[in-house]
């Protein structure tokens, strides 16, 4: 049972009220109760009230998929962190495309014309500025009462805004730094450096390691994952900081791997059912963004990728466990050619994952990123379940694997191949080959694995998880003309795009709410 699900029923009717945290991120969090008080009469409320700040990646309020803790200027639908995700990492690189083309986004697919008033990067950053400042009023509670398991749960809570803060690190760069200690003051907060927020993200990672458990409630942070963000946020530390941290990176895969109990799942679609957290697969997720058909709705969880990727016309909803289809997003030749150059080539493929897409009725060009028809829509996520019967939902009940170790084989052998000491060249390539044998592709040699080959195979094992544009700029290949895919730059084929897009822009409604805030440059 998703334990941590149960816990958000009614929490609407008990816990905290806060208005989108680029109005007044320099005041006093708003609560309807008062929380010292709730937890004085029950301390087990604690758990309620922890599962929201959980439940703020994946859902748009803990009160139904109709309203958001964000306030009325974003949408409810539109707004979730997870959406948000998907939206800025898969749509503005390579792999996937979106056709709506509504209000903005037609901005991110086709990696163009970003501006501060696109409604888009405003939810990321509202999202990430609501899990925050929600965090830091529960750490100052914990600071006045007794309740169980205190100091874990006051570890959970700063993982979670480590979490949003390393959010805000990859896609904007910049931020304020608000902490428990910034409650209740009235003056705006300086602006912090990506080189500050990321030596912040790092201290509080460091300081919580030998306190996290190895092992947690599903759904939960542990120990691995605070090695995983560690070990992500020391992976990107060439980009983010301008020093690589490679040794680091590393060396927290390490740890993971050796210390963390993880396997691979044997069925790589098992791993995006709708019973991943019952399966095999929940050996191999380390930390997932919970998704349930009734006690957890929401547009902004996987019901965005499952519905988002379906047609109620032209494909079998209840194959995926849908009832309905949206007709969205199609993958693009960037992500299935590195399979193949037609769709017998995926079709007859011996890899699992080549198979993950719908081509019946679609073109393998994509000529107009509008059409339904051009691009091939990707079935990986799914609402049925990998083993035993499936009843079609309008929400999703598949869990978002947020950090998995097939992702933590592939750092470990990145960081090899760029020179980190502790680890070896034989390992490396044992663990790219246990990625690929589980999905039936065939191994490669020592003379095989180089860093292009792992920029593809993260694409192959790895899109529409949330790491594609992160993980192309650490390649080098998100702007420029280097590197091209279909309507980069608003191009069909692709055009150069400059180097200010590794980095969003700050939204002008942040702007406008604190002057300490500086626009990115080139926007």
């Amino acid at each position: 049972m998703k334990n941590l699900k149960l816990c958000l029923v009614g929490l609407g009717l008990m816990l905290l009220s806060l208005n989108s945290c680029s109005d007044d991120l320099d005041t006093k969090p708003k609560v309807e109760l008062d929380l010292e008080q709730l937890l004085q009469r029950d301390p087990n409320a604690i758990k309620g009230l922890v599962s929201k700040i959980y439940g703020a990646f994946a859902l748009s309020s803990s009160k139904g998929a109709g309203e958001s803790d964000l306030g009325a200027g974003d949408n409810a639908g539109e707004s979730p962190f997870l959406r948000g995700i998907v939206n800025l990492q898969e749509f503005t690189a390579d792999g996937m495309k979106n056709r709506w083309g509504d209000n903005g986004l037609d901005q991110l697919t086709t990696t163009s014309n970003w501006d501060e008033n696109n409604k888009f990067f405003r939810y990321l950053y509202n999202r990430i500025y609501f899990v925050v400042p929600q965090s830091n009023n529960l750490l100052s509670v914990l600071n006045n009462v007794t309740v169980p398991d205190q100091e874990l749960y006051r570890s959970e809570l700063r993982f979670l805004r480590a979490l949003a803060y390393y959010y805000m690190i990859d896609c904007f760069g910049k931020g304020v730094i608000a902490t428990e200690n910034d409650l209740g003051s009235g003056v705006p907060i300086k602006e912090s450096t990506r080189i500050e927020m990321f030596n912040y993200v790092e201290k509080e990672l460091l300081e919580i390691e030998p306190i996290i458990p190895v092992k947690n409630e599903y759904g939960r942070a542990n120990k691995s994952a605070v090695r995983m963000l560690l070990a992500k946020l020391y992976l990107n530390a060439q980009v983010y900081t301008g020093t690589s941290r490679y040794n680091e990176a590393l060396a927290y895969s390490n740890k993971i791997i050796n210390e963390g109990g993880y396997t691979l799942a044997p069925k790589f679609v098992s791993l995006f059912s709708g019973d991943n957290d019952k399966t095999a697969a929940k050996n191999e997720i380390i930390y997932a963004l919970i998704a349930d058909p009734i006690v957890s709705q929401s547009y902004g969880n996987t019901t965005y990728i499952v519905n988002g990727n379906l047609s109620n016309v032209t494909m079998p909803l209840a194959d995926f466990g849908a009832d309905s289809g949206w007709q969205g997003h199609r993958a693009t030749k960037a992500w299935y050619g590195l399979f193949g150059t037609s769709a017998n080539d995926l079709t007859n493929a011996s890899d699992d994952r080549a198979k993950l897409f719908w081509t019946t009725g679609h073109n393998f060009e994509m000529t107009d990123y509008r059409e339904w028809a051009d691009g091939y829509p990707s079935v990986k996520f799914r609402n049925t379940n990998f083993q035993g019967s499936t009843v079609p939902t309008t929400f999703s009940n598949t869990d978002f694997p947020l950090f998995r170790l097939a992702d933590v084989y592939l750092m470990y052998a990145e960081c090899v191949l760029r020179g980190a000491t502790g680890g070896s060249a034989t390992q490396a390539l044992d663990y790219v080959n246990k990625v690929r044998t589980r999905s039936n592709a065939s191994t490669i040699s020592a003379s095989s694995l180089t860093l292009n080959f792992i920029i593809d195979e993260r694409a192959r094992e790895l899109n529409l998880e949330g790491h594609r544009r992160t993980d192309l700029i650490r390649f080098g290949r998100f702007t420029g003309g280097t590197y091209l895919w279909p309507w980069k730059g608003g191009s069909k084929d692709g055009i150069s795009i400059p180097d200010t897009y590794k980095l969003f822009p700050i939204p002008l409604t942040a702007l406008q709410s604190n002057p300490n805030l500086t626009q990115n440059p080139g926007y």
